[in-house]
């Protein structure tokens, strides 16, 4: 039976579910880095997402090109690039809102790798995006942390070819291929601490109860849940059905990083982050659209 255009209220569930959780996992990370070295945050997240998703991990392995490059490119490099943007940044804000790309970079890879059409309105609102993050970016208070967000834009992109990969595999059950994800992102990550970040060790033992917390969120709340919960949607919705609910999350990890992190907010980088949201909105809106047009014709 064809889904009903209109999303269920079990799929708006899922959406607000995945916004909350990953608006809190953006301040839990920079928490987490704050203490631990952020290869070492990935692996202990995944080995605890890992440790609960065994049950699901078993044969058979169909797709398994797709499915390599999901573990592979949504696992070790995604999540190891934006630990260590959150590990560079000072405030969590910024990064929060430039991690919001991934969005119009799906749209982007959609096209290049899958053939689907690009509408004006998404090329316009993938400028305003970029420009966004460009002008917020220019504020003296972002301006030093560059760094920071030019690792979040790779990470994005990562994340965006994962998605769009993700949304062509769907003989694979979601809470598999997150199993899958973190059996080979915590390992990968484990090895890439001991070899390029010293003293992790004694940073895991000296944590603190907070720093704990944020990994544990991370590792089930964002891992297990959030994550499991987007490849189930995006399994069973276009990409444009579901991205325009999560511009939320910026703002969850905005409201949490001003209000309970110290994070600084100039008009310049409340300007580019409305600016950043806004031209995501528009490419989400429009392969929205796009869609709508496609199902009726």
């Amino acid at each position: 039976m064809p889904l009903s255009d209109r999303l269920s209220p079990v799929e708006l569930t899922a959406i607000l579910a995945v916004v909350v959780i990953w608006g809190v996992n953006n301040a839990a990370a920079a928490v987490a880095t704050d203490h631990i070295p952020p290869m070492a945050v990935v692996a202990l997240r995944f080995v605890m997402a890992a440790l609960c998703l065994a049950p699901f991990i078993r044969p058979p392995f169909p797709n398994w090109k797709s499915l390599l490059l999901i573990v592979s490119l949504g696992g070790p490099i995604h999540y190891g690039l934006i630990h260590l943007a959150f590990w560079l940044a000072r405030d969590v804000s910024p990064v929060s809102v430039a991690a919001q790309l991934w969005i119009p970079f799906t749209s982007l890879f959609a096209f290049l790798l899958l053939g689907e059409r690009l509408s004006k309105a998404a090329l316009i609102g993938m400028t305003l995006a970029f420009l966004g993050v460009v002008w917020m970016g220019a504020d003296p208070a972002v301006l030093s942390e560059w760094d920071a967000i030019a690792v979040t834009v790779v990470a994005c992109a990562a994340w965006a070819i994962t998605t769009v990969i993700a949304r062509r595999t769907t003989s694979i059950p979601p809470l598999k291929m997150q199993g899958l994800l973190a059996l080979t992102t915590f390992p990968l990550a484990a090895l890439a601490s001991f070899a390029f970040e010293p003293g992790q060790v004694e940073a895991v033992m000296s944590a603190p109860p907070i720093a704990w917390a944020a990994v544990a969120w991370g590792g089930l709340a964002s891992s297990l849940v959030a994550t499991s919960l987007l490849f189930w949607l995006v399994q069973r919705r276009e990409a444009g059905r579901v991205t325009p609910y999560l511009l939320a999350t910026p703002v969850v990890s905005i409201v949490i990083g001003a209000g309970l992190l110290g994070d600084v907010l100039t008009a310049q980088i409340l300007l580019g982050s409305a600016l950043t949201i806004g031209g995501v909105a528009v490419v989400a809106l429009a392969e929205r659209g796009l869609r709508a047009g496609a199902s009726r014709g």
